[in-house]
């Protein structure tokens, strides 16, 4: 599966054009076998911005490279996935902030 269509390749570039919103994340990607999962709500070429958490409890606001994590090759063949069915009901800080109280992304 590839990690951004073009519809949210195009909504992550607009948000991207304004950075002062704070603005809902647009894809949620995970690890189907690990702890790691990515909020995603802007993107500037391979660069995207989100919130971050690597399952060590220390989730976090960041830069991630979108092919870096589409060339994860995790056990069993599996690879970094998009999960399909997600949609944002809080923006980005309001996730870290829940987030940075728990000690994990939950969404």
């Amino acid at each position: 599966m590839k990690l951004l269509t073009k519809q949210i390749r195009s909504r992550l570039e607009w948000n991207a054009a304004s950075p002062e919103i704070d603005h809902k994340p647009v894809v949620k990607l995970f690890n189907p076998v690990g702890a790691a999962t990515w909020l995603l709500s802007e993107i500037e070429g391979d660069m995207a911005f989100g919130l971050c958490d690597l399952g060590m409890g220390e989730p976090e606001m960041g830069h991630v490279s979108i092919s870096e994590l589409e060339a994860i090759t995790l056990p069993f063949g599996l690879t970094i996935e998009r999960d399909q069915y997600f949609t944002a009901d809080k923006t980005l800080s309001e996730y870290a902030a829940d987030a940075r109280a728990n000690g994990y992304l939950e969404a």
